[in-house]
């Protein structure tokens, strides 16, 4: 498709390609700072609540302000491609298994990555520079997403959009073509916080504000250990959580249009993979540096939730093993299944 230089135009026939390519949503907006956004950043880093999360939260002054990363950038031209209802929802309960938050089903950014690889390829047959920008550090995505007129910033955090809810992922084509900005989405949450409460651990703490040190999908994703009190919230899940996502009402259309069953693996499997067979199956997952002993750690406190006795003696198996932190909750899984007095003891001071 030939590509019109009016800016205007080439707003129109960007967005067609999108939807043509298979996304949902489609919205221009300017490189303009994101001065709020960072500000906001700057706020939970001080105040603790970002929680070590890195990322975005890393450096605010660069993902806030795309000019940093590419300086030659002038537009940016935002996609949202909604991953219900194809990541179906997972089975209540399974026996020996865990879930995975349905974004992370499987590689949900591909079908979006080649969306967006569409629109940068149009531009750059036209002449211009182009740069896709998807789950990446460089860019806050949901402040993009949020003035392009994709979605409004929802109390949940996440950007909502009518039809779809929370359930989309976001990326950014960025271009030195001069396109037409999009108008924000006059819309809000209104009086609904469905979602607050629903949080398992409070980590919604106020109206678009989240304590990272409380929410269970960055918890899942962090090294170390998984702080004692939320062990139980975690119930079953292994990477990831949707409980603010379900609550959504917008989204509740594309949650009941679900009828497959995904999104659960096996405990037993993550327990007894090499590292080489959980990196590769799981590559799709964000892992700090690579380490498949989160994922080992995480399947051990949905072990010690179960209930199931017949794990305790593979939950046992990880007392000798010589990561300590999954010592620490090996020990804790076999006195939730079996109490510390039973078979074979706990380390001492575990």
């Amino acid at each position: 498709m030939d590509l019109a230089t009016d800016p205007s135009t080439l707003a129109r026939r960007l967005t067609q390609i999108g939807h043509r390519a298979g996304l949902d949503r489609v919205g221009i907006a300017g490189i303009d700072t994101f001065a709020t956004v960072r500000s906001s950043i700057e706020d939970r880093v001080a105040s603790g609540m970002s929680g070590g999360l890195t990322f975005t939260f890393n450096h605010p002054e660069r993902s806030t302000d795309i000019t940093q990363s590419l300086p030659w950038a002038r537009s940016l031209v935002v996609g949202g491609k909604a991953y219900l209802p194809e990541a179906g929802s997972p089975a209540a309960t399974v026996s020996r298994t865990g879930r995975i938050a349905r974004f992370a089903e499987r590689d949900h950014y591909r079908p979006l990555r080649s969306a967006l690889g569409e629109i940068a390829a149009a531009l750059e047959a036209a002449g211009h520079r182009s740069e896709v920008v998807c789950d990446d550090n460089r860019l806050v995505d949901r402040a993009a997403a949020v003035r392009a007129g994709v979605g409004w910033w929802g109390k949940n955090t996440m950007v909502i959009a009518p039809g779809h809810g929370p359930w989309m992922l976001l990326g950014t084509v960025v271009t030195d073509a001069h396109v037409e900005a999009s108008e924000p989405m006059r819309r809000d949450c209104g009086t609904c916080d469905a979602c607050i409460p629903a949080c398992p651990t409070g980590a919604l703490v106020a109206p678009g504000v989240l304590d990272a040190r409380r929410c269970l999908a960055a918890l899942l994703q962090q090294p170390g250990s998984i702080p004692t009190e939320f062990r139980a919230a975690v119930g079953d899940r292994i990477y990831g959580c949707d409980d603010c996502l379900e609550a959504c009402p917008p989204g509740g259309r594309l949650l009941d249009s679900v009828g497959s069953t995904r999104g659960r693996v096996s405990i037993e499997y993550i327990l007894t993979a090499s590292d080489a067979e959980l990196l590769d199956h799981f590559d799709r997952f964000y892992l700090p540096r690579r380490r498949p002993g989160i994922l080992r750690r995480n399947a051990l406190v949905a072990a010690g939730n179960s209930g199931d006795v017949e794990l305790a003696a593979l939950v046992t198996s990880y007392l000798t093993h010589p990561d300590p932190v999954l010592v620490e909750h090996a020990a804790w899984a076999r006195e939730c299944l079996v109490g510390s007095g039973a078979g074979q003891p706990a380390p001492s001071g575990k």
